[in-house]
This record gives C-alpha cells, sequence and structure tokens, in this order.
C-alpha cells in the first residue's frame, strides 16, 4: 500500500496503495519523532551492539498474546480451515508462535497535527542522489526484464524503476516485521478508531491471503518478512496483492517477489495495467498548469482519482496551460501543496491517476514520476 499499498498509512500520503489500509483516530500516543525512528528501524538491519547493550525502543518482535484461546482468532481459524482445507490443529500451533507487535497498531495512528503539507519536502527525499545511483543500477543489471515488461504491458521501464525506487530503494528497504505478527495484531488488535471495524476486515482478509501465498509457494509463513503493515518484498504487495497480480516473470514457476527482481518487475507492470494504465496514452501524464483568481477551478479539486474533465472546461474555469496539452484527452485537476509557498497545479492524466491506484497520493505520483525521469535522464547518457 495498497494492492492497499489496498500500497502504505496507505490512503494517507506515505504508504503504498496495495496496503490500503485508511487510518483515522482522534487519539494518538506517539509522537511525529518516535514514528520516524521506528519506521527507519523497522527497515534498517539490527545493530548487534544496540541489541546487546540498549533495549530497543520499540519492540519489533512482538510479545506473547494468547491469540488461541481469542474468540474471533478462533472463528477465523475454523474459516480457514473449511474454506481453504488448512489442518485445524497446524493452525492452532501456527497461531500459537504469533505475536502482538505495539509498534504496528502504533503507526496504524495518524501523525498528530502539525506543518501543512509540502511537495516540495517530500519529492525531496525520493528525488536524491543515492536513490538515482540505485535506480541507474538497477536499471542496468535488469535492462531486460525491464525491455520485457514494456514491451508487454506497455508501462515504461522509468515508471516501474521509479515504483521500485520509492517503494524499497531496489530491496534495501523491504522491512523486518514478520508478516503474521504484523497482520495478526491489525486484524484482532486494530487500535481504537472510526474505522476499527472495516480496518480489521481488511487486516483479516490479508492474514488469509498471506496464509494461502505461503502455502501456495511452499513457504514457512513465519519468515514471511514486510512492512509493519504486511506488505512484501521489493514492490511492497499486500498478501491479497500478490495473489492477484504478482507474477512468475522469470520463468522458474515461483513467485518470489522478495528476491526475484524480474518478478518485482512483471508484477508491478501487470498491476498497473489492471489498475487502468494504457500503453497508447502520450508518455507524458502531466502538464503544469496556473489558475485564476476566479476559483472556478477549485469545483474541480479533490474530484476522484480519475481522469474524467476535457480541456476545454477547465479552461473556461479558469486553468491555463503552461506546456503544450493534449486536446483530444481526460484530465483531473491536482494540487501539490507546498506549506507556505504557492501551491502548483498539474493537469493528470489517465495514466497518473493509475499509479495512484498503487498509493492513493498525488505525492506519490508525481514522486514516482520524477524519479523516474531522473534516472532515465542519468541511465541515457
Amino acid at each position: 500500500m495498497l494492492p492497499i499499498k489496498t500500497s502504505a498509512l496507505c490512503l494517507l500520503l506515505a504508504l503504498p496503495l496495495c496496503l490500503a489500509t485508511a487510518h483515522a483516530s482522534e487519539n494518538n500516543n506517539i509522537s511525529a519523532a518516535d514514528r520516524a525512528r521506528a519506521m527507519r528501524a523497522a527497515k534498517a538491519p539490527p545493530s548487534k551492539a544496540t541489541a546487546k547493550q540498549t533495549p530497543a525502543k520499540f519492540d519489533f518482535e512482538g510479545e506473547f498474546v494468547d491469540y488461541a484461546n481469542w474468540k474471533e482468532v478462533r472463528a477465523f481459524l475454523d474459516e480457514m480451515s473449511a474454506k481453504h482445507g488448512f489442518d485445524r490443529a497446524e493452525l492452532d500451533t501456527l497461531i500459537g508462535k504469533v505475536r502482538y507487535v505495539e509498534s504496528t497498531a502504533q503507526l496504524m495512528k495518524p501523525a498528530p497535527p502539525g506543518k501543512p503539507k509540502n511537495w516540495q519536502a517530500y519529492s525531496a527525499r525520493f528525488i536524491e542522489p543515492v536513490r538515482i545511483d540505485a535506480g541507474v543500477k538497477f536499471w542496468e543489471e535488469n535492462a531486460e526484464a525491464l525491455a520485457r515488461a514494456e514491451r508487454e504491458y506497455g508501462v515504461p521501464a522509468e515508471i516501474i524503476v521509479g515504483i521500485i525506487g520509492v517503494e524499497t530503494v531496489y530491496g534495501r528497504n523491504t522491512g523486518r516485521f514478520r508478516v503474521l505478527d504484523a497482520l495478526t495484531t491489525l486484524a484482532f488488535s486494530y487500535p481504537e478508531s472510526p474505522t476499527r471495524a472495516a480496518r480489521m476486515e481488511f487486516f483479516k482478509g490479508e492474514l488469509e491471503n498471506a496464509l494461502l501465498y505461503a502455502r501456495k509457494d511452499g513457504i514457512d509463513p513465519l519468515t514471511l518478512l514486510g512492512s509493519y503493515a504486511g506488505a512484501i518484498g521489493l514492490p511492497q504487495f499486500m498478501p491479497s496483492s500478490i495473489m492477484k497480480y504478482a507474477l512468475d516473470f522469470d520463468g522458474d514457476s515461483h513467485i518470489d517477489l522478495r528476491n526475484s527482481t524480474a518478478d518485482a518487475i512483471g508484477s508491478v507492470a501487470h498491476f498497473l495495467v489492471e489498475h487502468g494504465w494504457r500503453r497508447d496514452d502520450p508518455a507524458i501524464s502531466t502538464y503544469r498548469v496556473s489558475v485564476s483568481s476566479s476559483h472556478a477551478w477549485e469545483k474541480f479539486i479533490g474530484q476522484g482519482l480519475q481522469a474524467k474533465y476535457r480541456l476545454e472546461e477547465l479552461q473556461e474555469a479558469g486553468v491555463s496551460s503552461m506546456t503544450s496539452t493534449p486536446r483530444n484527452m481526460l484530465f483531473g485537476l491536482i494540487d501539490l501543496q507546498n506549506g507556505s509557498e504557492a501551491t502548483e497545479y498539474h493537469l493528470a492524466s489517465n495514466n497518473f491517476f493509475a499509479i495512484t491506484q498503487y498509493n492513493r497520493s498525488y505525492f506519490y505520483a508525481m514522486s514516482v514520476i520524477d524519479l523516474g525521469k531522473a534516472i532515465s535522464q542519468v541511465h541515457a547518457r
């Protein structure tokens, strides 16, 4: 998140849409600084010295909770056995090894009110030398798979490279939570919020798919590592997205988003096509515009993640193109807020919104496009 990312905080700005994890809560017991430290710690290799000398602020290994005796958990395991033929005794043994992870629950809570959204600050986190250099190397090492994905699915290599770069820096930061711990925590111990019931149902479905995926591929489910919301591998697919969209792109009869860059590349391309990517649309998917002081154009802001307006009606409302813009396409008007500075406005085409199906964020989609473009320019030299 979605596949959250349905990517991801997925319905917020920071996580893949395949995570699909909308959050809402009036209470927040974790500071923004602690949240950032938790995210960094979850994605970085543990320090042996730190592990021995200083207790971790967040216990990613989790703590024992007797989930096996929870009524809701027993009902879930009964359903897994009846619906999918899992051995009930084996499920009992498995759930006895699952742990509650407090940091996972805490990280699902929304960040406290703070500074306004800032596109330039957000972009700077991703369009930076380390990620660009790693992206060029990834492109060079996987040129054949990227070319094949572009040929078969019509998704440019730079978009695929951009997504994997934003998600995990090409496999460097795939997360180190046990997926079953994270998903069980969120399925049965989700923090109080107005959307708690819906979120628990979502994560219960992801837990179901994680068990199905592990069985299908012969993986010990307890060895699956991922993000605090349960996203897996280079492209950070949620288990349901792995089951629906992941491909065996390297032809070894095994889907492995954790270790196979080819599978990750093909799966990202397949996901985008299944969510509306059009190979015949122009390569440019956003067009910078200015807006008039009449504010008639404001009615086009926040109208969903789709391109549905004609250029003429946008222009009549005071939207003026700053670059050459196709007239035979539909667009959405997006705003990229810059804190106290002026907001940027762009017309976004269908393929821009296909990227937002990976993560429901204008910032995310624009970062993918800009990172891919920057990598492509260096790669072409």
